[in-house]
């Protein structure tokens, strides 16, 4: 099939061109982007979901989804490699924004922001004292480490990542890691 045959059947929903095109001939794409690229995903193919319905998804002011707007300038797959990659850019700069707004944990009364996020829910959260216990309880040492250095130090993520000695990518995967270990402590004690 030819690129613009892939697009049309996409557009018209065509469950089984989607399937293929997407899920199994760009999966190595994927892979490599979910592998080197912080994600809140779980696997390679929560991510393919995300950005199916990213490229699909008509936006308010045009009506038109970014897949529409494929001009046929470069191939389908590296135009989807391209808005991949951005879509996690994105992301990363998302994150970097958040990390700047976070509340100071001097004060034993204060909360954490990790708890809110682990528990998906803004109004639960842990003071410092409960929050150092869970973290002390994690039994992976090299993520509580990332833990206590994010959320009970308050060192930003580029700061963490060179203590840890580690590249971002990694620092994010392995973030990523640490906090659903952290989600399964609260999980087991209760509190999600």
């Amino acid at each position: 099939m030819t690129d613009r045959q892939i697009v049309e059947a996409i557009l018209k929903r065509d469950a089984a061109v989607t399937h293929q095109y997407l899920y199994r001939r760009c999966y190595p794409l994927f892979k490599a982007v979910y592998d080197r690229y912080y994600t809140d995903c779980n696997d390679c193919t929560e991510l393919i979901n995300e950005i199916y319905l990213y490229i699909m998804t008509p936006k308010r002011d045009t009506g038109e989804s970014k897949l529409e707007k494929f001009g046929y300038r470069c191939t389908l797959t590296m135009w989807l490699k391209i808005v991949v990659t951005n879509y996690c850019h994105q992301l990363y700069e998302r994150r970097g924004t958040a990390e700047m707004s976070t509340d100071s944990l001097d004060d034993p009364e204060r909360y954490s922001p990790l708890a809110s996020d682990a528990a998906s829910d803004p109004t639960r959260r842990l003071s410092r004292r409960d929050l150092e216990r869970m973290v002390a309880d994690m039994p992976n040492e090299r993520y509580r480490r990332i833990i206590r250095y994010r959320y009970i130090e308050e060192l930003t993520a580029q700061e963490t990542a060179q203590l840890m000695g580690m590249t971002m990518e990694n620092y994010y995967n392995k973030h990523r890691l640490a906090k659903a270990q952290f989600e399964d402590r609260l999980r087991k004690e209760g509190l999600i």
